[in-house]
Protein backbone atom coordinates (compact mmCIF):
# COMPACT_ATOMS: atom_id res chain seq x y z
CA UNK A 1 0.00 0.00 0.00
CA UNK A 2 2.92 2.32 0.79
CA UNK A 3 4.31 1.33 -2.48
CA UNK A 4 1.23 2.48 -4.71
CA UNK A 5 0.47 5.79 -2.26
CA UNK A 6 4.24 6.65 -2.96
CA UNK A 7 4.08 6.31 -6.77
CA UNK A 8 0.62 8.60 -6.52
CA UNK A 9 2.67 11.12 -5.02
CA UNK A 10 5.22 10.94 -7.42
CA UNK A 11 2.94 11.09 -10.53
CA UNK A 12 1.00 14.33 -8.94
CA UNK A 13 4.10 16.08 -8.49
CA UNK A 14 5.16 15.34 -12.15
CA UNK A 15 1.78 17.01 -13.08
CA UNK A 16 2.30 19.80 -10.80
CA UNK A 17 3.69 22.77 -12.90
CA UNK A 18 7.41 24.04 -10.76
CA UNK A 19 7.14 27.35 -9.27
CA UNK A 20 9.76 30.04 -10.78
CA UNK A 21 12.32 30.65 -8.57
CA UNK A 22 12.51 34.03 -7.28
CA UNK A 23 14.73 36.42 -9.53
CA UNK A 24 17.99 38.05 -7.47
CA UNK A 25 18.09 41.53 -8.92
CA UNK A 26 21.23 42.08 -7.35
CA UNK A 27 23.48 39.48 -9.00
CA UNK A 28 23.96 39.98 -12.45
CA UNK A 29 24.91 42.80 -14.69
CA UNK A 30 21.69 41.75 -17.22
CA UNK A 31 18.81 40.06 -17.20
CA UNK A 32 16.29 38.85 -20.46
CA UNK A 33 12.68 39.20 -19.27
CA UNK A 34 10.21 37.04 -21.00
CA UNK A 35 7.56 37.14 -18.47
CA UNK A 36 10.36 35.12 -15.94
CA UNK A 37 13.85 36.92 -15.29
CA UNK A 38 16.97 35.43 -16.42
CA UNK A 39 20.30 36.84 -15.67
CA UNK A 40 22.94 37.40 -18.19
CA UNK A 41 26.81 36.51 -16.64
CA UNK A 42 27.87 39.26 -18.88
CA UNK A 43 26.73 42.02 -21.13
CA UNK A 44 27.98 42.03 -24.88
CA UNK A 45 28.57 45.09 -26.57
CA UNK A 46 32.16 46.90 -27.58
CA UNK A 47 33.67 50.01 -25.82
CA UNK A 48 32.42 53.23 -26.68
CA UNK A 49 35.58 54.37 -28.20
CA UNK A 50 34.74 51.53 -30.89
CA UNK A 51 30.85 53.28 -32.16
CA UNK A 52 31.70 55.77 -34.98
CA UNK A 53 30.07 58.02 -36.66
CA UNK A 54 27.30 58.60 -33.76
CA UNK A 55 29.08 60.80 -31.84
CA UNK A 56 26.68 63.41 -30.74
CA UNK A 57 24.24 60.00 -30.18
CA UNK A 58 26.81 58.36 -28.05
CA UNK A 59 27.50 61.31 -25.77
CA UNK A 60 23.50 62.31 -25.23
CA UNK A 61 23.07 58.45 -24.30
CA UNK A 62 25.59 57.79 -22.40
CA UNK A 63 25.54 60.92 -20.32
CA UNK A 64 21.43 60.02 -19.55
CA UNK A 65 22.17 56.04 -18.42
CA UNK A 66 25.40 57.70 -16.60
CA UNK A 67 22.86 60.04 -14.68
CA UNK A 68 20.15 56.86 -14.27
CA UNK A 69 22.77 54.36 -12.26
CA UNK A 70 24.02 57.71 -10.28
CA UNK A 71 20.54 57.97 -9.37
CA UNK A 72 19.95 61.24 -10.44
CA UNK A 73 16.70 62.38 -13.00
CA UNK A 74 17.18 60.51 -16.25
CA UNK A 75 15.04 60.14 -19.45
CA UNK A 76 13.08 57.35 -21.03
CA UNK A 77 14.73 56.88 -24.30
CA UNK A 78 13.51 56.34 -28.21
CA UNK A 79 16.52 55.46 -30.43
CA UNK A 80 15.16 55.35 -33.76
CA UNK A 81 16.30 55.63 -37.55
CA UNK A 82 18.78 53.67 -40.26
CA UNK A 83 19.09 50.19 -38.94
CA UNK A 84 22.39 48.72 -38.67
CA UNK A 85 23.82 51.54 -37.16
CA UNK A 86 24.82 51.03 -33.63
CA UNK A 87 20.93 51.69 -31.59
CA UNK A 88 21.31 48.69 -29.70
CA UNK A 89 24.88 48.36 -29.31
CA UNK A 90 25.31 51.90 -28.24
CA UNK A 91 22.87 51.04 -24.97
CA UNK A 92 24.28 47.69 -23.82
CA UNK A 93 28.00 49.75 -24.23
CA UNK A 94 26.64 52.77 -21.84
CA UNK A 95 25.47 50.46 -19.57
CA UNK A 96 28.65 48.56 -19.38
CA UNK A 97 30.46 51.66 -18.93
CA UNK A 98 28.46 52.90 -16.18
CA UNK A 99 28.56 50.16 -14.35
CA UNK A 100 32.59 50.30 -14.69
CA UNK A 101 33.21 52.26 -11.28
CA UNK A 102 30.53 50.24 -9.76
CA UNK A 103 28.47 47.11 -11.34
CA UNK A 104 25.87 46.66 -8.38
CA UNK A 105 24.26 50.70 -9.72
CA UNK A 106 22.63 49.69 -12.53
CA UNK A 107 21.65 46.60 -14.61
CA UNK A 108 20.07 46.23 -18.17
CA UNK A 109 17.40 44.55 -18.53
CA UNK A 110 15.58 43.00 -22.23
CA UNK A 111 12.31 42.67 -22.60
CA UNK A 112 11.11 40.74 -25.67
CA UNK A 113 8.36 42.51 -27.90
CA UNK A 114 5.98 39.66 -27.25
CA UNK A 115 6.31 40.03 -23.71
CA UNK A 116 5.10 43.53 -23.34
CA UNK A 117 1.91 42.74 -21.58
CA UNK A 118 4.10 41.48 -18.57
CA UNK A 119 5.71 44.85 -18.15
CA UNK A 120 3.75 45.49 -15.08
CA UNK A 121 5.02 42.04 -13.31
CA UNK A 122 8.25 43.40 -14.08
CA UNK A 123 7.81 46.79 -12.74
CA UNK A 124 6.41 45.04 -9.71
CA UNK A 125 9.62 43.08 -9.36
CA UNK A 126 11.84 45.99 -10.02
CA UNK A 127 10.16 48.40 -7.97
CA UNK A 128 11.85 49.08 -4.18
CA UNK A 129 15.23 47.76 -5.66
CA UNK A 130 17.88 49.35 -4.31
CA UNK A 131 19.29 49.17 -7.86
CA UNK A 132 18.32 51.09 -10.56
CA UNK A 133 17.31 49.98 -14.39
CA UNK A 134 17.07 50.17 -18.11
CA UNK A 135 14.46 48.59 -19.38
CA UNK A 136 15.56 47.64 -22.99
CA UNK A 137 13.14 46.75 -25.67
CA UNK A 138 15.05 45.88 -29.45
CA UNK A 139 13.06 46.55 -32.44
CA UNK A 140 9.91 47.71 -31.12
CA UNK A 141 7.01 48.31 -33.80
CA UNK A 142 3.05 48.29 -33.41
CA UNK A 143 0.87 47.59 -36.17
CA UNK A 144 -2.42 49.10 -37.62
CA UNK A 145 -4.96 48.64 -34.96
CA UNK A 146 -3.02 47.59 -32.27
CA UNK A 147 -4.43 50.54 -30.18
CA UNK A 148 -4.29 48.57 -26.50
CA UNK A 149 -0.28 47.85 -27.39
CA UNK A 150 0.03 51.68 -28.11
CA UNK A 151 -2.18 53.14 -24.91
CA UNK A 152 -0.68 50.59 -22.63
CA UNK A 153 3.31 51.73 -23.36
CA UNK A 154 2.50 55.62 -23.26
CA UNK A 155 0.69 54.40 -20.04
CA UNK A 156 3.62 52.98 -18.59
CA UNK A 157 5.68 55.60 -19.76
CA UNK A 158 3.92 58.53 -18.21
CA UNK A 159 1.35 59.01 -15.85
CA UNK A 160 -0.35 55.91 -15.87
CA UNK A 161 -1.48 53.58 -12.89
CA UNK A 162 1.01 51.01 -14.13
CA UNK A 163 3.48 53.42 -14.61
CA UNK A 164 7.28 52.44 -14.45
CA UNK A 165 8.55 53.04 -11.01
CA UNK A 166 10.96 55.75 -10.40
CA UNK A 167 14.41 53.46 -10.42
CA UNK A 168 13.55 52.12 -13.86
CA UNK A 169 13.80 53.70 -17.19
CA UNK A 170 12.53 52.58 -20.41
CA UNK A 171 14.89 52.41 -23.74
CA UNK A 172 13.43 51.60 -27.15
CA UNK A 173 14.79 50.72 -30.64
CA UNK A 174 13.08 51.52 -33.48
CA UNK A 175 13.33 51.95 -37.02
CA UNK A 176 10.82 54.79 -37.11
CA UNK A 177 10.62 57.91 -34.78
CA UNK A 178 6.38 57.23 -34.27
CA UNK A 179 7.25 53.52 -33.62
CA UNK A 180 4.14 52.24 -35.59
CA UNK A 181 3.77 53.09 -39.99
CA UNK A 182 1.93 56.48 -40.98
CA UNK A 183 -0.49 56.49 -43.86
CA UNK A 184 -2.07 58.45 -46.19
CA UNK A 185 -5.18 56.94 -45.79
CA UNK A 186 -4.71 58.43 -42.00
CA UNK A 187 -5.73 61.80 -43.29
CA UNK A 188 -8.83 60.80 -44.39
CA UNK A 189 -10.36 60.93 -41.21
CA UNK A 190 -14.01 62.75 -41.88
CA UNK A 191 -14.21 63.56 -38.16
CA UNK A 192 -10.60 64.82 -37.84
CA UNK A 193 -7.82 64.38 -40.02
CA UNK A 194 -5.20 64.60 -37.61
CA UNK A 195 -6.70 62.49 -34.73
CA UNK A 196 -4.90 59.27 -36.11
CA UNK A 197 -1.78 60.70 -37.13
CA UNK A 198 -1.13 62.65 -33.46
CA UNK A 199 -2.68 59.46 -31.54
CA UNK A 200 0.80 56.96 -32.68
CA UNK A 201 3.12 60.32 -32.69
CA UNK A 202 2.08 60.78 -28.43
CA UNK A 203 3.44 57.61 -28.32
CA UNK A 204 7.14 58.87 -29.00
CA UNK A 205 6.49 61.96 -27.43
CA UNK A 206 6.42 60.56 -24.08
CA UNK A 207 9.81 59.83 -24.31
CA UNK A 208 12.47 62.55 -23.01
CA UNK A 209 15.21 61.71 -25.07
CA UNK A 210 14.04 60.97 -29.16
CA UNK A 211 17.80 60.14 -30.75
CA UNK A 212 17.70 59.93 -34.45
CA UNK A 213 20.37 57.33 -36.22
CA UNK A 214 20.81 58.12 -40.22
CA UNK A 215 22.96 56.29 -42.55
CA UNK A 216 26.61 56.72 -41.86
CA UNK A 217 28.69 58.28 -45.19
CA UNK A 218 31.70 56.96 -46.86
CA UNK A 219 33.85 58.30 -44.53
CA UNK A 220 32.05 57.37 -41.13
CA UNK A 221 31.67 53.92 -42.86
CA UNK A 222 35.79 53.55 -43.32
CA UNK A 223 36.47 55.26 -39.78
CA UNK A 224 34.27 52.41 -38.10
CA UNK A 225 36.15 50.06 -40.17
CA UNK A 226 39.60 51.17 -38.97
CA UNK A 227 38.68 51.67 -35.65
CA UNK A 228 37.78 47.98 -35.06
CA UNK A 229 40.45 46.76 -37.17
CA UNK A 230 42.97 48.89 -34.93
CA UNK A 231 41.65 47.56 -31.94
CA UNK A 232 41.84 43.47 -32.60
CA UNK A 233 45.38 44.26 -34.92
CA UNK A 234 43.88 43.65 -38.82
CA UNK A 235 45.35 44.74 -41.86
CA UNK A 236 42.64 45.59 -43.96
CA UNK A 237 42.28 47.44 -47.82
CA UNK A 238 39.81 50.76 -48.36
CA UNK A 239 38.95 49.21 -52.06
CA UNK A 240 37.67 46.11 -50.51
CA UNK A 241 35.55 47.47 -47.63
CA UNK A 242 34.33 49.73 -50.40
CA UNK A 243 33.64 47.06 -52.38
CA UNK A 244 31.63 44.85 -49.65
CA UNK A 245 29.71 47.50 -48.58
CA UNK A 246 28.40 47.97 -52.42
CA UNK A 247 27.69 44.53 -52.25
CA UNK A 248 25.22 44.36 -49.42
CA UNK A 249 23.67 47.96 -50.35
CA UNK A 250 24.62 49.44 -47.22
CA UNK A 251 27.04 51.25 -45.62
CA UNK A 252 26.46 50.83 -41.44
CA UNK A 253 28.11 50.22 -38.54
CA UNK A 254 26.55 46.66 -38.89
CA UNK A 255 27.95 46.04 -42.25
CA UNK A 256 31.81 47.29 -40.79
CA UNK A 257 31.89 44.94 -38.53
CA UNK A 258 30.66 42.27 -40.82
CA UNK A 259 33.68 43.00 -42.84
CA UNK A 260 35.32 43.00 -39.60
CA UNK A 261 34.54 39.72 -39.06
CA UNK A 262 35.83 38.36 -42.27
CA UNK A 263 39.23 39.59 -42.38
CA UNK A 264 39.11 38.13 -38.79
CA UNK A 265 38.33 34.94 -40.11
CA UNK A 266 40.69 34.91 -42.80
CA UNK A 267 43.84 35.71 -40.75
CA UNK A 268 42.39 32.65 -38.18
CA UNK A 269 41.90 35.28 -35.55
CA UNK A 270 38.49 35.14 -32.94
CA UNK A 271 36.91 38.31 -32.48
Amino acid sequence: MSDELARIAAALERLVRPVAAVADWACAPAYVWDGQARPVAAISAPPLSLLKGIDAQKDTVSANVARLAAGHAAHDMLLWGARGMGKSALLRAAVLAAQSSDPARIALVQVAPEALATLPALFAALAGQPRRFLVYIDDLGFEDGDSAGLRALRSWLEGGVEARPGNVRLAVTSNRRAIVARHLSEQDDPINPRDAVDDKLALADRFGLSVGFHNCSQDDYLAIVAGYCAAHGLAWDQHEALEWSKRRGARSGRVAWQFVTELAGRAGKAL
